[in-house]
């Protein structure tokens, strides 16, 4: 508003660029949440069961969603109950994390459940692993398997 007006004469292409960056650091900046995938199958032992479930709760505390899905072959089809209890076990198991976002379904000889990361519980969850990671970097000084020769 100034009289007489005063313009700014500036360097369009250093605009330009300085303008591309700060979209490009703002996407890298936007951690773009990925579908993760966990198959399980009706007759899955306990080890198989727990070692698969804490790989979607690591999942869910990163901040992705899980696609857990139950493969039916041949006679299991007609027992998706067996599907349903695993399904509802997972969901159990990473209620501190996750929720469920999509219920159990059937799709053709697979039943699909969706989890999400919970929100409420990420930031705790990040502030809980920060303090149970400190002690296990403080270990015996990298000693392998304690076999003398």
């Amino acid at each position: 508003m100034a009289v007489p007006p005063v313009c700014r004469i500036m360097d369009y292409g250093k605009y330009k660029f300085d303008a591309a960056q700060k979209a490009k650091e703002s996407r890298r900046k936007s951690m773009g949440a990925q579908i993760k995938e966990m198959k399980y199958r009706p007759k899955i032992g306990s080890g198989d069961f727990e070692t698969k479930t804490k790989q979607v709760i690591k999942f869910l505390q990163e901040g992705h969603k899980v696609k857990v899905t139950i493969m039916f072959r041949g006679r299991e089809l007609f027992h998706p109950e067996l599907g349903k209890s695993i399904l509802d076990r997972i969901a159990e198991e990473a209620q501190g994390v996750g929720r469920v976002e999509t219920v159990p379904k059937l799709d053709g000889r697979n039943m699909i459940m969706v989890l999400g990361p919970d929100k409420r519980s990420a930031t705790k969850s990040t502030n809980s692993k920060d303090e149970h990671s400190m002690p296990e970097r403080s270990g015996d000084g990298g000693s392998s398997s304690g076999k003398s020769r």
